[in-house]
C-alpha cells in the first residue's frame, strides 16, 4: 500500500491503496463517488469515463500512480447543481433509458464541447463512438450533443 494524493473534483484527496488500483475503484470505494460506473472492466464501454486535465479517459484501466497532479473531474464535480450545459441538454432531451451509461456519456461530450464547442455531427458520432449504450439512445445522445453545443456561450 502507498499514500496518493489527488486532485478530485477540485479537492486534494489522500488515499492509501495499492500503486496498481484502478482509479475508479478509488472513486468507488474509497471516495464514496459513484456517480462512476463500472462497465466493462477494459476500458471499452465507456462507463467509467472521467476526465483528467479535460481530456476524457477511462478510469478503469487507469492506475492511481498514474494519476500524480493531474486534476480528475467526475461527473460529480462537472456542476455543483447538475447545470452544466450538457446535463440540461440530456434532461431537456431525455436521453436516459436505463441511465447506466449516462455518467460516461456526458463526461464525454463534455470533454468534446470543452474543445470543439461547435462540432458536426460526423465530429460527434466520432467522439461519442467508443461509448457504448445498451439501450441504444444514440439518436438521442447525438440531439442532446448538438443542443449543449448550442447552449454553451
Amino acid at each position: 500500500m502507498a499514500q496518493f494524493k489527488l486532485q478530485i473534483n477540485g479537492r486534494t484527496h489522500e488515499v492509501d491503496v495499492d500503486a496498481d488500483t484502478p482509479l475508479l475503484w478509488v472513486l468507488r470505494d474509497n471516495l464514496g463517488l459513484v456517480g462512476t460506473k463500472y462497465g466493462c472492466g477494459i476500458a471499452q464501454c465507456g462507463a467509467c469515463t472521467v476526465h483528467m486535465n479535460g481530456n476524457a479517459v477511462r478510469s478503469c484501466m487507469l492506475p492511481v500512480s498514474a494519476i500524480r497532479n493531474n486534476a480528475i473531474t467526475t461527473i460529480e464535480g462537472l456542476s455543483e447543481n447538475g447545470d452544466h450545459p450538457v446535463q440540461l441538454a440530456w434532461d431537456e432531451v431525455d436521453v436516459a433509458q436505463c441511465g447506466y451509461c449516462q455518467a460516461g456519456q456526458i463526461m464525454t461530450a463534455s470533454s468534446l464541447l470543452k474543445k470543439n464547442p461547435k462540432p458536426s455531427v460526423e465530429e460527434i458520432d466520432n467522439a461519442m463512438n467508443g461509448n457504448i449504450c445498451r439501450c441504444g439512445t444514440y439518436h438521442r445522445i447525438r440531439e442532446a450533443v448538438v443542443l449543449a453545443s448550442n447552449k454553451m456561450k
